[in-house]
């Protein structure tokens, strides 16, 4: 079992004992009690009808030496009837409480799963592969509620059992102690099994959570795979995934699939002890054929809930690895924590970093001691070199990721002390890969509105970007379908449609992480008077590519490996001839017009 060493452990995952897990599942009951109620109530009917059973049968045997017992068999027949009557009804009304009972925790499960994964911050996500995360969400909270049905049927079996011990106690002391004298036996195989069953368990789930992650990742990147023409090696990637799911749950179903035949070979044994013992008793007058027909088929069913937790072992080890690994990822700690959630003012916009520093990992600093003062109503373009931590910059302000040392003060409080959802809705954010959601563009124009401004509103921001022609552009205008991450627009017009949503959000803080996709004039023109509208009501942080982005910016500052070495306009950088200038002169001169127009003279001549 060597290829286990190859299956991921989440950093976040944890162990937990049966009796935290119990713990932790009985919550989720507590708010259904009168549900519970009622099944406990139909389990007890449900055990009490079934210990009597084999006690009226047994009865029966008795009476079948006898003579003149042709009307005490008729009751006889007619009490198991009855028995067998109330047992199914109560079977009935049972299972349909469970139902429903399980369905609501299911749903509530679920949905603090997901609340979860929501509050963590990006650089979960960073960590985590999505498909790791669904699998979780859907999958695991499934599993982890499929258990209670099989223990509640276990719950009965074990009142019927302990019912019945009582009653043969009473019979026959002496073969009672040898019928419990061998429970034991079975309960420490049970045991010393649990944590093996446990272990291949676990290790199939991550597995099938690679398999899952494998399918996800392939699904979202399929456009590029066929681009380059990787359909044979993300099938391979897939397959080897495959395969190793399905060798770590051979193991697996071979470990569950040990259990039932050895305890129905430890049963038999005590079924030929009891068998000679009280087929010894019986005919030496001790006890009754009845009582000794009573014993065995006693035997049975105190075999029989430990015979049926091993028969289900799979599902219940499912249930419990699945419990575990739903809570885990509900007990995951955010890396971003707020010291207080006070109320959020309406900002003004004023951003101080004092002193700050920032890592993503331990070996990876990105900002050191860094300090930037941006005013009120400021545009602020970052420029530098890729990885020199300007998306660093926005990420933080944003509280996407949490700096380790330092402060950051927004209006002169400390970031930390802000209530996170209040604060994000005074932020309008556009990422460099501009993201919309299956939908229409109007949809995604009002994804993070509150209320639903009117359309004549929006009508009229979309007419001040280039007259409107964008909007033309588009079929169905507003009402346009923009498909799975809004591959139906071209991404000029996702660029357009994210900005869009920020301007009817109308935020204090704008951060524009600029797309480097190449567009055409007529569309970069159209961007920038959508940046305008954007710019000249909020304090904004422009990652810039683009040269127009990074002329309209009221200060420039260039940073490079973490430090801002360079800050001014345009034109004061470029007199310095510093690190702005050789970034001017290899990256954004080609966007200028005057080089345009100077090389098509070149090409004249």
């Amino acid at each position: 079992m060597g290829f286990f060493s190859s299956l991921d452990v989440e950093q976040y995952d944890r162990q937990y004992s049966d009796r935290q897990l119990l713990k932790r599942m009985l919550n989720y009951f507590r708010p259904k009690w009168q549900l519970i109620l009622g099944i406990s109530a139909m389990l007890l009917i449900m055990s009490v009808t079934g210990a009597l059973s084999p006690v009226i049968v047994s009865r029966g045997v008795d009476l079948l030496g006898e003579t003149s017992a042709t009307l005490q068999l008729a009751g006889v027949i007619a009490a198991i009837f009855a028995v067998g009557i109330i047992n199914w009804c109560a079977n009935w009304v049972r299972r349909r409480l469970t139902v429903r009972a399980v369905g609501d925790i299911e749903v509530q499960l679920r949905t603090d799963t997901f609340k979860a994964a929501l509050g963590h911050d990006l650089s979960f996500f960073d960590k985590i592969a999505s498909g790791r995360i669904v699998s979780r969400i859907t999958s695991d909270t499934r599993d982890f509620v499929q258990v209670v049905v099989m223990i509640t049927d276990l719950i009965s079996q074990v009142i019927q059992a302990v019912i019945l011990g009582v009653i043969l106690i009473r019979i026959d002391p002496r073969l009672a102690l040898i019928t419990f004298a061998y429970l034991p036996v079975i309960f420490l195989f049970a045991i010393g099994y649990r944590n093996w069953a446990r272990t291949v368990t676990r290790q199939g789930m991550r597995a099938m959570a690679n398999v899952n992650s494998t399918i996800k990742e392939t699904v979202s990147g399929i456009a590029i795979a066929k681009n380059f023409r990787q359909e044979a090696s993300i099938y391979d990637e897939f397959d080897r995934a495959n395969q190793q799911s399905y060798r770590v749950n051979l193991v697996r179903g071979f470990v569950l699939a040990l259990m039932f035949p050895v305890l129905n070979i430890i049963g038999g044994i005590g079924v030929a002890i009891l068998v000679y013992f009280g087929g010894m008793s019986a005919a030496n007058g001790v006890i009754s054929a009845g009582a000794w027909f009573l014993f065995l088929q006693s035997l049975d069913r105190f075999f029989f809930p430990i015979l049926n937790l091993s028969a289900f072992w799979a599902q219940v080890q499912n249930g419990l690895s699945a419990a575990e690994r739903v809570f885990a990822l509900i007990d995951a700690e955010p890396a971003v924590v707020q010291n207080d959630h006070r109320h959020v003012p309406a900002l003004q916009g004023e951003i101080c970093f004092e002193n700050v520093g920032f890592q993503y990992t331990d070996n990876e600093q990105v900002l050191a001691d860094f300090n930037l003062h941006i005013h009120p109503g400021e545009t602020v373009a970052l420029v530098g070199h890729t990885g020199a931590g300007k998306s660093s910059i926005a990420k933080l302000i944003a509280r996407f990721y949490e700096y380790q040392q330092g402060q950051i003060y927004i209006d002169g409080m400390d970031i930390r002390s802000f209530d996170l959802r209040e604060y994000r809705r005074q932020l309008g954010i556009v990422s460099q890969t501009p993201f919309l959601f299956s939908g229409t563009v109007l949809e995604n124009i009002c994804y993070a509105c509150s209320s639903a401004p009117p359309i004549s509103e929006i009508l009229s921001l979309a007419n001040q970007i280039g007259e409107g022609e964008w909007l033309d552009s588009l079929p169905q205008g507003l009402e346009t379908e923009v498909g799975e991450r809004g591959v139906r627009l071209s991404m000029g017009q996702r660029q357009l449609v994210c900005l869009m949503r920020v301007l009817v959000q109308r935020p204090a803080i704008f951060v524009l992480d600029e797309a480097t996709a190449s567009i055409d004039p007529f569309t970069e023109w159209q961007i920038q008077q959508a940046l305008h509208l954007i710019l000249e009501k909020t304090t904004s942080i422009l990652i810039a590519h683009r040269l127009s982005t990074v002329k309209a910016a009221d200060r420039i500052v260039v940073i490079d490996k973490g430090v801002i070495i360079e800050e001014g306009d345009h034109e004061a950088l470029l007199s310095k001839g510093g690190h702005y200038a050789t970034l001017y002169n290899t990256y954004f001169r080609h966007q200028s017009l005057e080089y345009i127009e100077h090389s098509r003279d070149l090409t004249k001549q």
